[in-house]
């Protein structure tokens, strides 16, 4: 691809960031140009983010209904495994799995929870009633 024909559609990240791309300049030689988004990738971005919205509701409708912990949300509004988590908490992954059953978590120490807060980067009344704050 030419250095003047590198994509420059407006995505949502265009205002933020810029992707680097390879491409050739007038005399045929590659070199770094800057692109701020390209419709077929800012449509795939945009279905992943529609899936990520739709596992972020269901986790929290499993909440309301008692089937699982405010883990599951924050877990996935966060975007974040039981790997991940386990890093943040020091917990096992095999009591995180424990954690996101209603009636484990409700036993929970102020300071297991607390752990878990501080992994969300939230306050532990939010964690518990599942408010999130936009940045």
């Amino acid at each position: 691809m030419k250095k003047e024909d590198v994509p420059q559609d407006p995505g949502a990240l265009g205002k933020v960031t810029k992707e680097v791309c390879y491409a050739t300049d007038k005399d045929g030689k590659y070199t770094k140009a800057l692109s701020s988004g390209w419709e077929v990738k800012i449509n795939a971005l945009d279905l992943a983010w529609e899936d990520i919205e739709e596992r972020v509701k269901a986790a929290k409708q499993k909440v309301l209904n008692n089937e699982a912990s405010p883990v599951l949300f924050f877990m996935e509004r966060r975007l974040m495994d039981m790997t991940t988590i386990a890093a943040y908490t020091g917990f096992w992954r095999w009591q995180i799995k424990r954690h996101l059953k209603p009636g484990v978590f409700k036993k929970l120490s102020a300071k297991k929870i607390k752990h878990y807060a501080g992994a969300f980067n939230v306050s532990v009344e939010d964690f518990i009633n599942m408010n999130v704050h936009e940045d």
